[in-house]
């Protein structure tokens, strides 16, 4: 992963297939520019367009100018400025040859890094504040000390991009923001109680944050006493910056804080693709096909049921992959230079572990996939120079060492439910196609939708078999690296099971990026050697999504499929694209009259998967949101949510202490309390404060009882008497209940759900009535031994 010189004329390179940038002719021989052309091709035009749009859309769905305003400047002067100081002075000598998007990117990320963990201490000493120590420390540095002072000028020798790019950065973001608020802003509303009938994990999301935000070490904040065992250091970024900013977390989680992180990935994936493929080109292919790539649905009706395996739904859904993934494609650059050259410098090594630590917290995932790389290289490299390298197996050591931290103490040796369980996303993919029970799936269609999943993906690893063609371009170390990644990130998503449907695919989104980069050198590679011209390209590519609708409306498959509907349907429309793509090869034979084209035309055939994908996901998105396909089944009806717990849970929060226990008899899902469904996570989000009993059901307790594809929503609660004792209070308040609740396991507050309480059972006999707003009544628990307190209304 060696890094590109700037821009100027492109010269042969000595592997194969891969571009080498010329250095930028001298100054004195540069033809005059104009002002405006320089400014066109400069990127701030681009860059201030996509700025604007994306204030004008944050502030349409709710986000006020304040927010943004203080936000952004807290970004900037605290986390992106003092970052990118650490990373110039950290690597002036080991990664050169950096755009000022590329440093801000870098410098954004490692800022992340050193935040969270410098919030972490400070959370511990009981001073959140403190997390401002690092910035004011780096400035102060950079001031001061004279050998730092010359970092603010720059990272050393300066990238230069070409004048295309960052239109082509531009025009991503500009996807991301339409997609982000057709399938996320629109349905997951800032206010009450609209925000409650959002996906449930947005709520669950939010509890996290505010329990990190006010204690540590954190606890599951729905069931008291419940150590938190999961990667929760995004959320302590978060922590610091409502801390900082004073902006609700809210806001920070469903509006500000993942664009400037997803920005910051696209650009640092571009950056270790050109590093892979050498050119600008490939990298912007590798960007656009990570975006897009996802498994093809061909069915005629808009739905979600294949399509949930690319990266487009993470950066929302699942901010931790997000984050996971910013980290990761960060600490591959001077992981790269360290494997590649001798002697890379403490500072490379330095970024490596810093960004190591925190990706440990960050998505449990990655270390393990970076290990498994690591592995494959060492085996290459010993078949190759008849000795380990001593590098690589430092960074492995080093990596042991974190998962071993993180596996006994972060995580708690606990599973989360995730076992082996072969094919069990096939399972679910049948039922969910078919309507059928999971549990009752035959083997035939298991063996047929493994088929069809392998066949969906084949796009990707038919470029990535065109390295074959060039071992000396497989053989390079990044592309090692890549490949030990992608198989194993792969295989255990086919192999893995879990309680959460389709939580084992995010091993596959974890190395999405780097299966996106080693097909698209693949390709390329193959498109050299068979001579393929810009037009022929272009012609495959409008073939294919000429291809993708013309089975979608010819086979006229509608899933889940009808009672009584044979199951070959499903198989129907990717029999058409195979038969298609057979009868492609020869055509394409006789019309290029060339040895060895399958390869190519294969790839192109195939290649209709990811057309076929975004044309089915804009579908979605454009006109049906996430309202329907795979998402409807964890949304709540906006009849179910209680009105007035926004503002009883707030109040709440502005008149008790962190510590406070809170006794609550929202533990279902609105909407699902027969059979409770226990993933109910809005009181302890909004509250900010520890339940003694909520939703339980993400709780490491709870997914270790249950089955994968088992309903784990579904598994009752393990102490029974204490589950009793919880909901007496609401269905048959007394003297005695309030006394258990509060001398027992500590309670002072009853925030209550009025809905639920019996006629007659008259709680404010007992406990004193402080706020009531809508459905919603907020009690406080008497001390021992003296009178109630005298009730206030609100």
């Amino acid at each position: 992963m060696s890094d590109s010189p700037p821009l100027g004329g492109s010269t042969k390179s000595p592997h194969p297939g891969t571009l080498t940038i010329a250095p930028h002719p001298p100054a004195a021989v540069l033809p005059p520019v104009r002002r405006g052309r320089r400014l066109v091709t400069s990127g701030w035009v681009p860059g201030t367009a996509v700025a604007a749009l994306a204030v004008t859309v944050l502030h349409h769905y709710g986000t006020s100018l304040t927010d943004l305003a203080t936000f952004f400047g807290y970004l900037t002067v605290c986390v992106l400025v003092p970052g990118t100081l650490l990373v110039r002075a950290l690597t002036c000598r080991a990664l050169t040859a950096r755009t000022l998007v590329e440093d801000a990117a870098l410098g954004l990320t490692f800022g992340y890094a050193v935040e969270i963990l410098t919030y972490i201490a400070a959370r511990a000493a009981g001073a959140p504040l403190l997390v401002l120590v690092w910035p004011a420390a780096t400035y102060t540095a950079f001031l001061v000390v004279p050998s730092l002072r010359r970092h603010w000028r720059g990272a050393g020798r300066r990238g230069q991009a070409p004048a295309w790019w960052p239109w082509f950065l531009s025009l991503m973001m500009t996807y991301m923001l339409g997609t982000s608020a057709l399938m996320f802003f629109r349905s997951a509303a800032v206010t009450w109680p609209a925000a409650g009938t959002a996906h449930l994990d947005n709520a669950y999301n939010l509890s996290l944050l505010t329990e990190i935000k006010h204690h540590f070490p954190p606890h599951v904040p729905q069931v008291a006493g419940e150590p938190l065992y999961y990667h929760w250091f995004m959320y302590a970024h978060y922590a610091a910056s409502s801390w900082i900013t004073g902006i609700e977390p809210l806001i920070l989680l469903f509006r500000l804080g993942t664009l400037p992180m997803y920005a910051a990935f696209l650009v640092l994936v571009a950056m270790v693709a050109r590093r892979i493929i050498g050119s600008w080109a490939g990298a912007a292919l590798s960007v656009a096909l990570m975006v897009f790539a996802a498994m093809p649905s061909l069915y005629v009706n808009a739905n979600g049921l294949l399509i949930w395996t690319g990266i487009h739904v993470v950066p929302w859904s699942t901010p931790t992959t997000t984050f996971g993934a910013l980290l990761f494609a960060a600490l591959l650059l001077p992981l790269a230079r360290i494997l590649a050259r001798p002697g890379a410098g403490a500072g490379a090594w330095t970024m490596l572990v810093v960004l190591l630590l925190v990706v440990m917290g960050g998505k449990a995932i990655y270390i393990p996939l970076l290990l498994a790389g690591l592995t494959v290289f060492v085996a290459v490299e010993v078949v190759r120079r008849r000795r380990p390298p001593r590098r690589a197996l430092a960074v492995m050591a080093v990596c042991l060492v974190f998962l071993a931290f993180a596996q006994i103490v972060l995580y708690g040796r606990v599973r989360q439910g995730v076992a082996l369980d072969p094919m069990s996303i096939a399972r679910s993919s049948w039922a969910m196609l078919t309507g059928g029970d999971v549990s009752r799936a035959p083997l035939p269609a298991i063996a047929g939708i493994t088929v069809l999943y392998l066949v969906g993906w084949a796009f990707m690893w038919c470029g990535v078999a065109g390295l074959v063609a060039d071992r000396r371009l497989a053989l390079r170390v990044p592309a090692v690296l890549a490949l030990g990644m992608a198989v194993p990130g792969f295989a255990l998503s086919l192999l893995l099971g879990s309680p959460i449907s389709f939580n084992q695919v995010y091993f596959l989104v974890a190395v999405m990026p780097y299966l996106a980069m080693l097909s698209v050198l693949g390709y390329l590679t193959l498109a050299r050697r068979q001579r393929v011209t810009p037009a022929f390209a272009i012609a495959a590519a409008g073939a294919g999504v000429a291809v993708a609708y013309l089975i979608r409306f010819v086979c006229g498959v509608r899933v889940p499929l009808r009672p009584g509907e044979p199951e070959y349907l499903l198989y129907l429309p990717y029999l058409a694209l195979a038969a298609i793509a057979a009868a492609a090869v020869p055509a394409f034979a006789l019309i290029r009259r060339r040895p060895r084209p399958w390869a190519l035309l294969i790839a192109a055939a195939v290649g209709v998967g990811p057309i076929a994908a975004w044309a089915t996901r804009t579908e979605l998105t454009v006109f049906h949101g996430l309202d329907r396909g795979m998402y409807t089944h964890i949304r709540t009806e906006p009849d179910a949510v209680p009105r007035g717990l926004l503002a009883a849970a707030r109040w709440l929060r502005d008149h008790s202490r962190p510590d406070d226990l809170v006794a609550t008899n929202d533990q279902c899902r609105w909407g699902h309390e027969n059979p409770c469904d226990s993933r109910e996570f809005w009181t302890a989000a909004l509250s900010e404060r520890r339940m003694l009993i909520a939703g339980w059901g993400y709780t490491p307790t709870a997914l270790d009882r249950s089955k994968t594809n088992a309903g784990f929503e579904g598994v009752p609660f393990w102490d029974q008497e204490r589950l009793r004792a919880n909901n007496v209070v609401f269905t048959a308040p007394s003297a005695d209940a309030v006394a258990v609740l509060r001398d027992r396991y500590g309670v002072r507050w009853l925030l209550s759900d009025e809905r639920h309480v019996p006629p007659g059972a008259r709680i404010a006999d007992f406990a004193a009535l402080r706020f009531r707003s809508g459905d919603c009544a907020v009690y406080q628990v008497p001390a021992a031994g003296g009178p109630s307190p005298r009730p206030a209304t609100g």
